[in-house]
């Protein structure tokens, strides 16, 4: 963590709704006047589109099988790097991966990645989203064990220290739906964009569950606040096709890491049909996620901002 050179980050599986909470922060910088180098977590993807999928079916083939999860398909390390450099002197190496909603910004083909550049001079903080900002990771290989993979210690001495991105971070935010919302989710997204059939995304789901469980998972122990969404509507079969619940037919649980830091009185009266639930969780209906991020999260960012002028 640094005064100088704060980083904010939101970090949550693909598909939980970090992207709605990005485009809530660029709304409070906006009106805060605040200049944020915004970095991406598929930047710090190890291979482009087509090299994953050599890579992927390599390992398969191999019988082995790869989550978009773990380390294999994602360098830790650098992302580890990017934040310390930020966190040291306020510059750091950043890209972008090419999409087709965003390839109109670069002369780049889509799946493809950006050159690394150095984050902008004059920021006055770093901007993270994706599925890795709080990662804590001891270093690991993957063994076969009686046809079983096991994630287990590499005690190997040049790789002893692991990984911890989450230590330079000076807010971390958590996006998380219930698992059954999120699966969901996934097989909604799968179906759509990869058009997999119900059977292949659950096998997929399956697989990718150890890395989700230790990778993704114990980010939201060491975030400061997390926002978990839960449908009121049945979803007790999410393998079963469904419709996504929608806003309405959600509520969402807020969870602050230090309840001492915040006002949860002041926010059941501001946010309506809102409710503390216990002493450091905060329910409030779906549809209210952006008034309690710009309520929550503003005063947070504006004292970092400040804390870094003085």
């Amino acid at each position: 963590m640094s005064e100088q050179h704060p980083i904010i980050a939101v970090t949550g599986a693909s598909g939980a709704g970090t992207t709605v909470v990005q485009q809530a922060f660029k709304e409070i910088f906006f009106r805060q006047k605040i200049n944020a180098a915004f970095v991406q977590g598929d930047g710090f993807l190890r291979y482009n589109e087509s090299e994953s999928k050599r890579y992927i079916a390599k390992m398969l083939a191999d019988g082995k099988h790869l989550s978009c999860y773990g380390p294999e398909l994602n360098d830790f390390s650098k992302l580890q790097d990017c934040f310390a450099s930020y966190s040291r002197n306020g510059r750091c190496d950043m890209r972008f991966k090419v999409t087709t909603e965003n390839q109109h910004l670069y002369d780049i083909a889509a799946g493809e990645f950006t050159e690394w550049q150095q984050s902008p001079a004059e920021a006055d903080c770093l901007f993270y989203e994706g599925m890795h900002g709080g990662v804590v990771a001891e270093t690991w290989t993957r063994r076969k064990s009686d046809n079983t993979e096991a994630l287990i210690k590499d005690r190997r001495s040049d790789r002893s220290s692991g990984v911890n991105a989450a230590q330079f971070v000076d807010l971390l935010i958590g996006v998380v739906p219930a698992i059954n919302l999120e699966w969901i989710q996934r097989i909604h997204h799968d179906r759509i964009n990869f058009k997999q059939s119900a059977e292949q995304i659950t096998v997929n789901i399956l697989e990718q569950l150890q890395d989700y469980i230790h990778f993704i998972v114990p980010q939201f122990s060491v975030t400061d606040i997390n926002f978990q969404r839960m449908p009121v509507v049945d979803t007790s079969n999410p393998f079963d096709q469904q419709a996504i619940p929608t806003e309405k037919e959600s509520i969402i649980v807020i969870s602050f890491k230090d309840p001492s830091k915040y006002n949860l009185g002041e926010y059941v009266q501001r946010i309506e049909g809102s409710f503390a639930s216990r002493r450091r969780s905060l329910v409030i209906p779906g549809g209210q996620l952006q008034h309690a991020l710009d309520i929550i999260c503003a005063p947070l960012i504006e004292d970092l901002i400040q804390n870094r002028t003085k």
